[in-house]
């Protein structure tokens, strides 16, 4: 195989920007989506699913916001943008455009634990990766997983050089990371100097 399977979020693949949290600053939390702007006057929101089927995310229940914010969808229905993870949404006790629009641009996270284990084994929530030590082949430290990203030609991991503010995009695929130990707490990559 060439390069880890790729899947929307909450499955282990894609976009767990709660990693983008410090490690241990809170409960290590996952992004299931993000509202955006208010549609209509009734309290409807337009909402982004990075689910793996997108409608799951109004099976997680209570959902929390940056700022610890507890949030509920009421009801969800398909947008008309043709897009499969866009939804109208209402959320319990928003009933007006004015209290839609208090919650525009919100990321919707849930804690890691009230996720599933990844069903493949190279598969990963993004969100388990950040913090991990990097380290080559030969068990050098490079320095630590501090993003995982996907512009839209695969994924990416973003590492922090040990010692140095800078730091690297490296593919996240089978060739460039031939070992992900998630309870060891490190990644192998394989270097390309």
């Amino acid at each position: 195989m060439s390069h880890h399977p790729r899947r929307t979020e909450p499955s282990p693949r894609r976009a767990a920007r709660a990693g983008l949290l410090p490690r241990g600053e809170r409960e290590k939390r996952v992004c299931l989506g993000r509202i955006g702007a208010a549609h209509g006057v009734n309290g409807e929101v337009r909402l982004r699913s990075f689910t793996a089927r997108p409608e799951a995310i109004a099976a997680y229940g209570a959902l929390e916001t940056e700022d610890g914010r507890r949030v509920e969808i009421e009801a969800l229905r398909a947008a008309k943008d043709h897009f499969k993870n866009h939804f109208l949404a209402r959320f319990a006790g928003v009933h007006d455009r004015e209290a839609a629009r208090a919650l525009a641009n919100a990321k919707l996270y849930v804690p890691r634990a009230r996720l599933p284990e990844p069903s493949e084994p190279d598969e990963f929530y993004h969100a388990d990766l950040i913090g991990l030590a990097v380290v080559d082949r030969s068990g050098e430290t490079i320095g630590a997983v501090v993003g995982v990203h996907n512009f839209g030609a695969g994924d990416l991991i973003e590492v922090q050089e040990a010692g140095r503010r800078a730091t690297q995009m490296l593919p996240f695929d089978a060739a460039t990371v031939p070992v992900v130990d998630i309870a060891g707490g490190r990644i192998v990559v394989s270097r390309q100097d």
